[in-house]
């Protein structure tokens, strides 16, 4: 058996193992959405933890994305508001701040438009849970729900990207007006490049085979991309953390110790910049709290 049959049998399996459980007599479930502002979705077994103290960054600390941070800010405070928004799609360059944005504009859109703004963070490997996440959003309508999945790609014979197609936009009940997706991914459109080229190669009709795997990032109506960033950006990162923290050090100093340790790593990024104020911090014996 060769791995990609594998892979499908194991999909398959896996499909069918949550919808027997689907079918099984349960208890539903009654989420006390005042509890807390975000969520955590699983499975197995089916439960909604909240999250009493959400790990993000202050907005004002997001540097060198200022374009995507506004352009994400103005669509959630527009649906923190009930009027119309986007689902998003946040992809590119790794370690560019996609998921800390998504936390930040989460807290900021909630003040700034004096709502009580959602977060329900759901796993990839639950995507196919979706419906019935989306029946309980829709059952408590006055609330507003940002339903947020961090690292989303699909792979090899990986079927459960139709579930998210049809909860976008596609099924009969559709997604609940008061629910918008947001996602993050390295991936533009959501899978690789071989995948849809052997879909073309193998498929009866090969256009509409490639069509309906690159259609699911259409379901997206706002697509955000972030890129690698320059060294000037790398250093205006550092800089903000350095003086958000009140950490002592002179101006050169900071300069040769932040690029060598972008040097080492061979990449400049939000994450970069985060990790050297780790250690900056540590060795100064300054808490970041």
């Amino acid at each position: 058996m060769d791995d990609r049959l594998a892979q499908l049998l194991i999909n398959e399996i896996a499909e069918i193992k949550f919808a027997l459980g689907r079918l099984a007599p349960q208890t539903q479930l009654k989420p006390d959405w005042s509890e807390a502002e975000a969520f955590v979705w699983n499975t197995d077994p089916v439960t909604i933890t909240p999250v009493t103290q959400v790990n993000r960054l202050e907005i004002s600390l997001l540097r060198g994305i200022e374009r995507n941070r506004d352009l994400l800010l103005e669509n959630t405070i527009r649906f923190a508001k009930g009027l119309p928004a986007n689902n998003a799609l946040l992809w590119g360059s790794r370690g560019m701040g996609k998921s800390s944005l998504v936390k930040a504009v989460h807290h900021e859109a909630s003040i700034q438009s004096g709502t009580t703004l959602k977060l329900i963070e759901i796993h990839r490997e639950d995507i196919d849970s979706l419906p019935y996440l989306m029946g309980l959003t829709r059952e408590a309508p006055k609330l507003q729900f940002i339903v947020f999945c961090d690292d989303l790609s699909f792979d090899g014979g990986d079927a459960t990207y139709k579930s998210l197609k049809a909860v976008l936009e596609g099924g009969i009940e559709g997604r609940p007006g008061n629910v918008v997706f947001y996602a993050t991914s390295n991936r533009r459109h959501l899978m690789p490049r071989d995948m849809m080229e052997n879909e073309r190669s193998t498929a009866i009709n090969p256009s509409e085979a490639v069509e309906e795997k690159v259609s699911l990032s259409d379901r997206f109506g706002l697509w955000i991309g972030f890129h690698n960033c320059s060294q000037a950006d790398y250093l205006e990162m550092v800089r903000t953390y350095v003086y958000h923290y009140a950490l002592k050090v002179d101006e050169e100093t900071l300069r040769g110790d932040a690029l060598e340790w972008a040097t080492t790593r061979g990449a400049r990024s939000g994450r970069v910049a985060w990790q050297f104020i780790q250690d900056l911090a540590g060795r100064l014996s300054v808490p970041l709290a």
